[in-house]
């Protein structure tokens, strides 16, 4: 037997051992190449999902661009259509570990990883502004609350996504809830640290957040991101951590049904709600958020044409939001181009990751002075004002 032979037999065996276990399931049949968003896009994409597993089953024989192995968003859209069920986004993960352990990872990411080791988040932001957002407002910390609030890195650090920070703690103090922050001991959940490919990272991060919410007492947490939600749900657990965790929209829905949340103050606007992927397709979280949007008053509620386990990635996802995208293939611009087309005043979502790549594309396309993108925790906010 060659060498080349042996090597990629190698790999492929540690592409299985790090997780993708399912790539052997797989028949190739396609459908999952069919059914990504890649295929949709005005310029023709390098990227196949299909030919993706393949090499991996060759023991990455033929990898040559670590930015086509890096454009898969990991929106789950292939994995809701496998007839087989092959967990790809783990093989995809999988296989990013093998090029991640080599130090082939694209030149943004390595960045984020830098930022992630020296400042806990991968914003290269000095960790002591983690409780920036706080600054005005009379936020406890935690002690013995029901809930931590979690914000997150993206939450905490940029200035935008900061408002929704804001919205989700003002709300939940509108409503009575006993919550608390730890602030800046706080480190990021890693859940797009583990989709970089980078597991011994991602192992500490789990691993320090948990020691830390254990010292706290915590037994409940608050996400202002469906990425968060998805990874203290999800993945925490096997490592030790064992929370009860809910998105800021599934409280919110919870505490609307209660009478605790009265939306009071119309917004006269049409609305077009887009689905994040870790909030609905990864976590079937579809009725909270349209829940909250009806119980505006004066707002249209309308929907894209492709929806919850349909609907479409806006590409931040599977660290893509700090990689570089070419007009012509950017998802977000999709969404933007068919909200305008149906006439909507607003896009609306519950994803830090989706408010900056929608933001992107409006302004890529000459219309964010014509049509303006919220979180709906900002709506509730404001009509509860």
């Amino acid at each position: 037997m060659s060498e080349a032979i042996t090597y990629f037999d190698e790999v492929r065996e540690i592409v299985q051992e790090m997780g993708g276990q399912d790539i052997t399931l797989c028949k190739q049949c396609g459908l999952c190449s069919g059914s990504c968003p890649w295929g949709r896009m005005e310029k023709e994409s390098p990227f196949s999902i299909r030919q993706m597993i393949y090499m991996g089953r060759l023991g990455l024989e033929g990898f040559e661009s670590d930015d086509v192995l890096y454009a898969c968003t990991t929106c789950g859209q292939c994995v809701v259509r496998c007839p087989r069920g092959v967990k790809i986004i783990d093989v995809v993960r999988a296989m990013r570990s093998v090029v991640c352990e080599t130090g082939g990872i694209p030149k943004n990411l390595k960045a984020v990883l830098g930022s992630i080791n020296s400042n806990s988040n991968p914003w290269s932001q000095d960790s002591e502004k983690r409780i920036d957002w706080t600054k005005g407002l009379d936020i406890p910390t935690y002690t013995d609350q029901e809930y931590l609030l979690y914000v997150c890195c993206t939450s905490a650090f940029d200035g935008r996504s900061q408002k929704i920070a804001r919205a989700i703690a003002t709300t939940l103090q509108k409503a009575g809830i006993s919550f608390g922050i730890i602030g800046t001991e706080e480190k990021c959940c890693g859940e797009a640290v583990r989709k970089i490919g980078a597991e011994e990272e991602f192992s500490n991060l789990a691993e320090a957040n948990i020691e830390l919410f254990n010292s706290k007492g915590v037994k409940k947490i608050i996400t202002t991101s469906p990425h968060c939600y998805y990874t203290f749900k999800n993945e925490y657990p096997e490592f030790g951590g064992e929370f009860e965790v809910i998105h800021y929209t599934q409280l919110f829905a919870e505490l609307l049904k209660e009478g605790k949340l009265k939306p009071a103050k119309g917004l006269g606007k049409k609305v077009i709600y887009h689905e994040p992927c870790y909030l609905g397709r990864h976590s079937k979280v579809f009725e909270a958020p349209r829940e909250l949007l009806t119980s505006i008053p004066e707002v249209e509620c309308m929907e894209f044409d492709k929806t919850k386990d349909d609907s479409m990635c806006c590409s931040g996802g599977g660290a893509r939001i700090w990689m570089e995208t070419e007009a012509g293939l950017r998802f977000s611009d999709v969404k933007a181009k068919e909200a305008m087309a149906k006439g909507a005043d607003l896009v609306v979502t519950a994803c830090p990751y989706c408010i900056v790549m929608l933001e992107d594309s409006l302004k890529n396309i000459d219309k964010d002075e014509t049509m303006a993108v919220k979180d709906i925790s900002e709506l509730i906010s404001d009509s509860l004002e």
